[in-house]
C-alpha cells in the first residue's frame, strides 16, 4: 500500500508552508481521506486472498506429507549412510519379512530373482527347483534389514565377494496394501510415454519420479504414498492416470506400458506378489541407469536430496481421485482378481459388470475406413484422441489373453489385438457392436 504524501500535501502541512483557506484545506483533507478508504479497502482485499491462500496450503498439506519425519535432517549425498539407508526403506518399503534377490548363472547365461533363503540350496532340505519358494516347508527366509540395503547400495557380493548384489522389493504386503506404486515402461518409446504419464499426473496433484531402470532401456515411474494404501487402490490410481495420458497419447501402453507394481489387487496363494528390482544400486549407477532422470532424462546431480524432497500422497486423496474417475468411468480396464468381480462396491458398476462412460464429444472428421478380415481393422489417422484412445481401452478390456500375459511378464502388445501396422487399430469381432457405440458416442 502506497501511505507517502506528495510534495505540495507535505507543504502544506508544514507550519511555515505560507496561509491556506479553510476551503483549500478541507479539500486537502478530504483527499487524503479517500486515499486513506482506498488504502483499507485494498487492505482488506489483501487479507482475503491471504485467508483464501492459507485456507488452501492447509488443504494441500493435509493431502500430502514429508518424506522424511519432523525432526529428522535433511537426507543429502552428504549424509552419513544410516540417514541414506533410512529414507530409503521409507519410500521402498516392501514386505520386510522376505526380499528377493538376482541371481546370475555365467554358465547358461540365465538370471533371475528368488527370494532370500538361509536354507537355498542347502542339501536335503531345499527342494528347489520342484518345490515353489513360497510352498516349502523349510523356509528360512531373511528378513530386510539396514544392513541388506546398504549392501545393495553399495553392490557387495555375497561374504565381501566381488559378485553384484543386487535386491528387490515385494510391494504388496500380507494385508494386501502398499507403500508405493511403480509403472513400469519398456521398449523404445518408453521415454516419451513414462514422460507423458509424469506430466499427467503433475497436472492431477500426484506427486510421482522418474527413475531409469537397471537396463537402461526401460523406466518405472514412482508414486509414494505417507501410509499403507490398499493396493487395489495404489493400481487404479495409476490405471487413472494412464488413462488420462492416453486421451493425449492415445498409443501409450501397448508399445511400452508393461505393467504396475503391485501387480495384483490381492496376494496369490502360496506367493508373494510380484517383485521390483530396488533403485539407485552401485554397479548400475556407474553406467548411468538405476538412477532417478528429469524431464530431459538427466540424472539429478544428488539424489538422496531429490528423494527427501518427494511428497508422498496421503491414502485419503489416492482414494479421492480414483472415485472421481471411477464415477466419471476414465480408468483403463486393469485386471480385477475373479474373486473381486462380484465384491466391494457393486452398487458402481452397471448390470453388465462395464463401467459407465461418458460421451467422448470430439467430432469425426467424416469418412471411417474400416477393413474387415479376422478383426475389424479401424484405420486411427483421422480418428480424435478421445477415440482413438477408447478405442485402444476396448481391445484390453475383458481380454483374458492381455491380462494372462500381463500377469506372466510376457509381452502385452501382441494380447491386445493391435494391428502390426500403426495406423490401425485391431478390435475382435465379439466388440463389434462395442466398437460402433465408441466411435458414434
Amino acid at each position: 500500500m502506497k501511505t507517502g504524501l506528495n510534495g505540495d500535501v507535505s507543504e502544506r502541512l508544514n507550519p511555515g508552508g505560507g496561509a491556506e483557506t479553510a476551503h483549500e484545506l478541507e479539500v486537502e483533507i478530504e483527499q487524503i481521506r479517500s486515499r486513506l478508504a482506498a488504502n483499507e479497502a485494498e487492505r482488506q482485499e489483501l487479507e482475503a486472498a491471504l485467508r483464501d491462500l492459507v485456507s488452501r496450503r492447509s488443504t494441500t498439506v493435509a493431502n500430502y506429507s514429508s518424506p522424511t519425519i519432523a525432526d529428522a535432517p535433511r537426507v543429502t549425498a552428504a549424509s552419513p549412510a544410516a540417514e541414506k539407508v533410512a529414507l530409503f526403506r521409507r519410500l521402498f518399503a516392501g514386505r520386510a519379512d522376505v526380499f528377493p534377490v538376482r541371481w546370475e548363472n555365467r554358465k547358461t547365461a540365465k538370471s533371475g530373482d528368488a527370494p532370500a533363503c538361509a536354507n537355498e540350496w542347502v542339501k536335503g532340505i531345499c527342494g528347489k527347483p520342484q518345490v515353489k519358494c513360497g510352498e516349502c516347508p523349510h523356509q528360512a527366509f531373511i528378513p530386510v534389514t539396514d544392513g541388506i540395503i546398504e549392501k545393495h547400495l553399495r553392490g557387495e557380493g555375497a561374504h565381501g565377494s566381488g559378485g553384484d548384489f543386487v535386491a528387490g522389493v515385494y510391494p504388496l504386503l500380507p494385508d494386501e496394501t502398499c507403500w508405493f506404486l511403480a509403472a513400469d515402461f519398456d521398449e523404445e518409446s518408453w521415454a516419451a510415454d513414462a514422460l507423458a504419464v509424469l506430466e499427467i499426473c503433475q497436472a492431477k496433484g500426484v506427486p510421482a519420479a522418474l527413475e531409469r531402470s537397471r537396463s537402461g532401456n526401460g523406466g518405472h515411474v514412482w508414486i509414494f504414498f505417507s501410509e499403507p494404501v490398499s493396493a487395489r487402490t495404489a493400481r487404479q490410481l495409476g490405471a487413472a492416470m494412464l488413462t488420462e495420458t492416453m486421451e493425449r497419447r492415445p498409443e501409450i501402453g501397448f508399445a511400452s506400458y508393461d505393467r504396475f507394481f503391485p501387480s495384483q489387487d490381492t496376494m496369490p496363494v502360496g506367493g508373494f506378489g510380484n517383485l521390483i528390482a530396488l533403485p539407485l544400486q552401485r554397479r548400475a549407477r556407474e553406467l548411468g541407469n538405476s538412477v532417478f532422470v528429469d524431464q530431459d532424462l538427466r540424472p539429478y546431480d544428488d539424489q538422496w536430496a531429490f528423494l527427501a524432497a518427494r511428497p508422498r500422497l496421503s491414502a485419503k486423496a489416492a482414494a479421492e481421485i480414483v472415485d472421481e474417475a471411477e464415477m466419471r468411468g476414465r480408468i483403463l480396464g486393469v485386471r480385477m482378481p475373479v474373486e473381486d468381480e462380484n465384491a466391494g462396491e457393486p452398487w458402481r458398476m452397471t448390470p453388465s459388470r462395464r463401467p459407465k462412460v461418458g460421451r467422448i464429444g470430439s467430432p469425426l472428421s467424416g469418412k471411417i475406413t474400416i477393413v474387415v478380415a479376422d478383426q475389424l481393422y479401424i484405420d486411427r489417422t483421422d480418428l480424435p484422441a478421445a477415440t482413438t484412445a477408447r478405442l485402444i481401452r476396448l481391445a484390453a478390456f475383458q481380454n483374458p489373453e492381455f491380462y494372462r500375459a500381463q500377469s506372466m511378464r510376457f509381452p502385452t502388445s501382441a494380447s491386445l489385438g493391435l494391428s502390426p501396422a500403426p495406423n490401425f487399430i485391431g478390435v475382435m469381432w465379439g466388440y463389434l457392436a462395442d466398437a460402433s457405440t465408441k466411435l458414434l458416442s
